[in-house]
């Protein structure tokens, strides 16, 4: 897997969207679940919205979880 940068929540959403994973809804706390169904098994991963720069160990595990970057 690429090396991820640091980026903000709307970057992340932005490029999980291109990658194929649709927003489900915002979660009850500051989290949006974003959705992506690879052969028939469902992958959800929580974005924290709102937030100008997230870790890049916290946006890589969101790309693991929706398998972009296979």
């Amino acid at each position: 897997m690429p090396k991820i940068p640091s980026m903000s929540s709307k970057e992340l959403a932005r490029l999980l969207e291109k990658g194929g994973a649709m927003f489900v809804r915002q979660g009850s706390t500051d989290h949006a679940i974003y959705s992506r169904i690879i052969e028939g098994k469902r992958y959800s991963a929580p974005v924290q919205m709102g937030k100008k720069s997230l870790d890049p160990v916290y946006c890589k595990k969101g790309f693991k979880t929706v398998e972009i970057c296979r």
